[in-house]
């Protein structure tokens, strides 16, 4: 959930320029609720090492969102003298937004996809600066060091020899392959099926070399097994629940990892607790002898905890009305973390019916919606938003007004919705609209068409600084003769994976829903598979799919093809400027504040944190310490 300013660069250069990944660097930036996009189409089921990918049906998917360099942004705090690992006691980290699962590739919200990377771990992370920096690989390859073939078509990964999971087994070449098989099975249902878009098949060439083959040439081979995406699960511990049982897996909640941490508890919904894992590759690391994510509450009182109370040491996702969160800063027992970020605050409009139930089923994509299947419907709906009251009121220096959904790097982002009449307040030409359209209102003041009334149920997360979102929302489509029921979901329980839960966002059953997302890396491609017809989330793919909106638009398909194999810096520019006009303009979603964060509050004890816009807040969490234990 982070916006960032950054210079738009040729991917094929950062390619040929990345070399051999050292430590990250100590001037960073922070990360997002991951997005997701559409599966590969792999053909021949593969076998053990196999090279082949699994057959995909419809892909499934989960949000979650992006070549170009980062301008720097907080400089890491240097280590506390004498750190070596277990010198430390317990680290007490907060999110209000409680995990649900430790198998990122059942994820759903950033919270499972944080509390994971403590045990899971991909190739390579995300560097604040966008490069990948390597993790359980021995280097990063480029076109330079020829990891990276000059058609673009195969990345070679080199693995680090002696990496152990945690069980003292050994990580090896199987278990890179194994994952992709696992998250390529549309059975599987996975919510990171995005990094297996493409991707023809994956070899295991030796124990500790792992070559990746792609149909087309790729602009950006990084997008599978890299960033809050890509974590690599044992086949021993999962290869008897890849497909229909994946969701019954015991790993989902106790994942065998190559990470610093190992998990020794965990109550979904509730609190996750982590010892070191012994047989983590760094001797010295990590600091701290166990970690507790705790979730629940809210975010004001999560942001009471970390600042005056200095109950925990790190509070996630402070999500709180500037002038509120403020006032709790000045506590003086930790300090505000903020940073650069891709991240924008939305409202969702369903093109599915969610009132027709179908099997069990609602908002299934084969209905419609009885009014939001009428762009000019649509476009009143926008033009009763007053996003700028929204950010002035509610986020402050947390976030601005936007109306696109690409708000960074600077080049890409449009100056063609500026003009759009959509991106404008104005109640009176909105009404005019909808008279137009032939929604009159009644005596009863609200807007009826064919006997329909124009009702919605709008749903967000409880948090109080949404609730008045919410409101200012409410206001003005009442000003239009909508009759609007709010609605306010738990958390936990809107971004959870649970199948058979209708409030999740992703079962989406309801007319509206607001939430924040963004790019997951400085690659747009994933970002913009999001709203693929593809990605369409139904009962088939246990609501998986990204595309919450049940929205299909062949012209945008065409656009995300297109850019999945553009190679072309000016090119790929323009096609992601297309992409955001056309969600813009169709009003398939309503863009409301540009978001700067993580906005989280960190103990002033807490050293070597760096906040990176492109993974997980605590994707160096090993390297973190504390001064006085």
């Amino acid at each position: 959930m982070r916006r960032i300013a950054y210079v738009l660069s040729a991917w094929t250069l950062l390619l040929a320029a990345c070399g051999p990944a050292a430590a990250p660097s100590p001037t960073a930036a922070p990360a997002a609720p991951a997005t997701t996009a559409p599966a590969a189409k792999p053909t021949t089921a593969p076998a053990a090492a196999a090279t082949t990918a699994p057959a995909a049906g419809k892909p499934t998917t989960a949000p979650a969102v992006p070549a170009p360099t980062i301008a720097p942004t907080t400089a890491a705090k240097p280590a506390a003298a004498g750190a070596g690992r277990g010198a430390g006691g317990l680290l007490k980290i907060l999110y209000w937004q409680a995990p649900t699962t430790l198998n990122e590739h059942l994820a759903q919200g950033t919270k499972d996809q944080d509390a994971s990377r403590l045990i899971l771990e991909p190739l390579a992370a995300s560097g604040p600066d966008g490069k990948p920096v390597a993790l359980l690989a021995a280097e990063i390859p480029t076109l330079d060091n020829g990891g990276i073939s000059k058609d673009q078509k195969s990345i070679t990964w080199k693995l680090k020899p002696g990496i152990k999971w945690s069980d003292g087994t050994p990580f090896t070449a199987d278990d890179v392959v194994f994952t992709w098989q696992y998250v390529a099975d549309p059975k599987t249902a996975a919510s990171t099926t995005v990094i297996v878009d493409g991707v023809v098949s994956v070899e295991a060439k030796d124990p500790l070399t792992v070559l990746v083959t792609f149909k087309d040439p790729n602009p950006y081979p990084y997008q599978i097994f890299v960033s809050n995406q890509g974590p690599i699960i044992q086949k021993k511990q999962f290869q008897d629940y890849i497909g229909e049982k994946s969701k019954d897996a015991p790993g989902n909640l106790a994942p065998i990892g190559t990470g610093p941490y190992k998990v020794t508890d965990f109550k979904p919904g509730d609190v996750v607790t982590y010892a070191m894992n012994e047989n983590y590759r760094d001797p010295n690391k990590p600091f701290f002898k166990e970690v507790q994510i705790k979730g629940g509450g809210d975010a004001t009182s999560a942001a009471r905890a970390v600042f005056q109370t200095g109950d925990v040491d790190y509070a996630w996702n402070l999500q709180v009305e500037a002038q509120v969160l403020n006032q709790l800063s000045q506590g003086g027992k930790a300090t505000l973390v903020t940073a650069a970020s891709p991240n924008v605050e939305r409202l969702l409009l369903n093109f599915a019916d969610p009132n027709i139930d179908e099997g069990g089923a609602r908002a299934e994509p084969n209905t419609k919606h009885p009014f939001f299947s009428d762009l000019n419907v649509r476009k009143a709906f926008a033009m009763a938003v007053d996003r700028k009251s929204i950010g002035d009121q509610l986020y402050g220096p947390a976030g601005q007004a936007a109306c696109n959904m690409v708000t960074s790097p600077a080049d890409l982002v449009s100056t063609n919705t500026a003009s759009l009449d959509v991106c404008k307040y104005d109640i009176a030409a909105a009404n005019a609209l909808l008279d137009q359209a032939g929604w009159t209102k009644g005596s009863d003041g609200i807007r009826a068409k064919n006997g329909v009334k124009m009702h919605v149920v709008y749903q967000t997360t409880v948090n109080p600084l949404r609730q008045k979102e919410q409101d200012i929302v409410k206001s003005g489509w009442q000003q239009l003769g909508v009759e609007v029921e709010l609605k306010s979901v738990d958390a936990g329980v809107f971004f959870s994976s649970d199948a058979g839960n209708p409030d999740t966002a992703s079962h989406f059953y309801t007319d509206v829903e607001m939430y924040t997302n963004g790019a997951a890396s400085p690659d747009m491609t994933q970002y913009v598979a999001q709203w693929t017809t593809e990605q369409i989330a139904s009962k088939a793919n246990q609501w998986h799919g990204q595309n919450y909106h049940r929205w299909s638009n062949a012209d945008y398909d065409a656009v995300y093809n297109q850019l999945r194999t553009e190679t072309d810096p000016a090119k790929r520019r323009d096609l992601i400027i297309k992409a955001n006009d056309l969600l813009v303009s169709q009003v398939v979603v309503i863009p409301l504040v540009a978001r700067t964060q993580p906005t989280d509050g960190m103990s002033k004890a807490i050293q070597g944190e760096i906040p990176n816009p492109w993974d997980s807040v605590l994707w160096n969490i090993a390297d973190w310490t504390k001064t006085g234990g």
